[in-house]
């Protein structure tokens, strides 16, 4: 054991350094390629910006010298001369003029910095071309310049300048031509010189997104390498963890047919062997459940499990309830045998019955070929239970022409007796559940007001041709989740004050354009028939029904209206139809 824990630890320890490397290489390129780009940027900002910077002020002291010398001039010129105004406007013009060479050295000793520093790549051809060019500016514009400046201080110097004052302007106009010739060469100097910063700029960005790029890359080498070597140095210690988490995950899901594979002779694999005994146990505690699942609900085992006090005190809750009925079932089964009948019944409550289990509903009971269920808590949340409801029983609705076709071959006939059909009742509302019976038999059950609702709505179903009805509180608790029509106003027996029936029309945006305008045409002549308006509501139920040929609500409220014409209702008629039959 200690040896087994050591070389676990050796292990981890092997993949922990090996991490540790990859990220020191990692971190090494990163800081060469970023050292490389700094150098760069550092050459950017202390050779070609001030370089360009230093041309930039010769051609600014170049202007400031000319203008120098002509308040020079005019000092000389003023009578009486002011000898001490000339002397300081003489030092201004010199300290410019050297100024100017100082500004030109630095420029050039900086180009010249860059062409002999072999690290950073560089123009070298071009950058001794500008620097020949601010030479050669300097010295013989400055030498020409010279001469110039000389000969007009001499002028300035003699004691009667207004005789030699032509010469002096032609002399003064030259140095003007000197001076513009050498702004135009050192403009053309600062333009060559922006262009290399900017060169030089456009390396710097092109070496940071390499870097950035190779960096990147580097990282995500460094993640697969460090993942492989991870996997590798740990696929001896995993594997049989990984091989018990799998029996967990089939656990969790419901299969217990499947042990695990002993490999090893450690914790981990006595770890195995107790979670093998354990599968076997649960095992043979599921044949047990699924034995009781065929007679009770499992969710409601599970329920009872959990919460036993719910079985024992029961509890008044908001739930949905839902009764299917198959129409046609009584002349369907005269013509049967026993075995056939059950066969068919077996199989229509298999396909029906998967739906509702589909949508987290709870199947109550099968009452001859009717089903009763619900939905709500503690099984599912109060907001969904009512749509849950109503989209189980649209996929029943889907089921009926698959069922249609599959009954016959399952009875070896070419065609059933009796058509067969869905009649759909949905009621939301307030019910007692809990464990209903005697002292020698329980059942599990809800009772209440919706409960009887609901079963009277699957037989209103046959009244107004529809598969799906549903009460007001159930469409309210809808809203918008499905399509909903609403077909009438009921008093069903049993109850006394009237409510708003809907039938479900299909999942939300799921309406053809036929029956959106049958939805619509019906709407106006419900409204119409309320308000005693039978000529405008029989032209909208007989609209109703162009849109939608046979639709059972528009043919009923015809054959209403027609009986309203030959027995008008009473003054105190509410627009509400009361039944007088379950």
């Amino acid at each position: 054991m200690p040896i087994f824990n050591q070389s676990i630890r050796r292990k981890i320890v092997g993949i922990a350094l090996g991490l540790i490397i990859l990220m020191l290489v990692t971190a090494i390129l990163s800081m060469v390629m970023s050292s490389r780009v700094g150098h760069l940027l550092d050459e950017l900002t202390n050779r070609y910006i001030p370089a360009y910077g230093h041309l930039a002020r010769a051609n600014i002291h170049s202007l400031e010298r000319a203008l120098a010398l002509r308040r020079m001039v005019i000092v000389r010129m003023q009578t009486p001369s002011d000898e001490e105004a000339y002397a300081a406007r003489l030092r201004e013009f010199r300290d410019e003029d050297s100024k100017i060479a100082a500004e030109a050295e630095a420029a050039r000793k900086l180009i010249l910095a860059i062409i002999d520093d072999p690290s950073t790549p560089s123009d070298n051809a071009a950058l001794a071309r500008i620097e020949t060019r601010v030479e050669n500016a300097v010295t013989e514009l400055r030498r020409e310049l010279e001469q110039d400046h000389a000969k007009l201080l001499r002028l300035l110097d003699a004691k009667d300048v207004n005789k030699d004052m032509a010469e002096a302007r032609a002399t003064l106009a030259h140095i003007d031509t000197l001076r513009d010739l050498f702004t135009q060469r050192i403009d053309a100097v600062r333009a060559d010189m922006l262009s290399q910063v900017f060169a030089s700029t456009a390396q710097v960005i092109r070496h940071q997104h390499q870097a950035i790029i190779i960096s990147g890359i580097v990282t995500a080498l460094a993640a697969i390498v460090g993942l492989a070597f991870a996997l590798l140095v740990s696929s001896g210690i995993t594997r049989p963890v990984r091989l018990l988490l799998a029996g967990t995950r089939e656990v969790e899901a419901g299969r217990f047919d499947k042990p695990i594979t002993v490999s090893t002779q450690d914790e981990i694999g006595e770890l195995a062997r107790a979670f093998n005994r354990m599968i076997e146990q649960l095992r043979q505690n599921e044949r047990i459940r699924e034995t009781f699942g065929r007679y009770i609900d499992p969710k409601v085992v599970q329920g009872l499990i959990d919460r036993p006090e719910v079985a024992i005190d029961g509890q008044r809750r908001v739930m949905t309830i839902m009764f299917c009925d198959m129409s046609g079932f009584t002349s369907m089964s005269e013509g049967m045998t026993p075995r056939g009948l059950v066969k068919v019944m077996n199989h229509y409550f298999t396909v029906m019955s998967g739906p509702i289990r589909n949508n987290r509903g709870i199947i109550d009971k099968y009452i001859g070929d009717a089903i009763m269920a619900y939905w709500g808590p503690p099984f599912i949340e109060d907001a969904e239970q009512a749509e849950l409801a109503c989209l189980a029983a649209i996929d029943m609705a889907d089921q009926v022409p698959g069922l249609q076709k599959q009954l016959p071959d399952l009875l070896g006939i070419r065609a059933m007796p009796a058509p067969c059909d869905l009649r759909i009742g949905i009621a939301t509302g307030e019910v007692l559940t809990g464990s209903i019976g005697s002292d020698l038999m329980m059942s599990f059950t809800v009772m209440g007001d919706a409960v009887n609702l609901a079963s009277r709505l699957e037989a209103v179903n046959k009244a107004y041709g529809t598969r799906i009805l549903i009460s007001q509180t159930t469409a309210d608790a809808i809203g918008s989740r499905c399509e909903l029509r609403e077909v009438d106003r009921l008093v069903v027996v049993g109850q006394s004050i009237p409510q708003a029936v809907f039938e479900v029309l299909g999942r939300a945006g799921a309406l053809t354009e036929a029956q959106t305008s049958l939805r619509a045409r019906y709407a106006e002549g419900l409204a119409a028939y309320r308000t005693r308006r039978f000529d405008d509501a029989r032209a909208a139920f007989n609209a109703a029904l162009e849109s939608v040929p046979g639709d059972g609500p528009s043919r009923t409220m015809l054959a209403r209206i027609a009986q309203f014409e030959a027995k008008p209702p009473s003054a105190d008629w509410d627009g509400a139809w009361r039944m007088d039959s379950k």
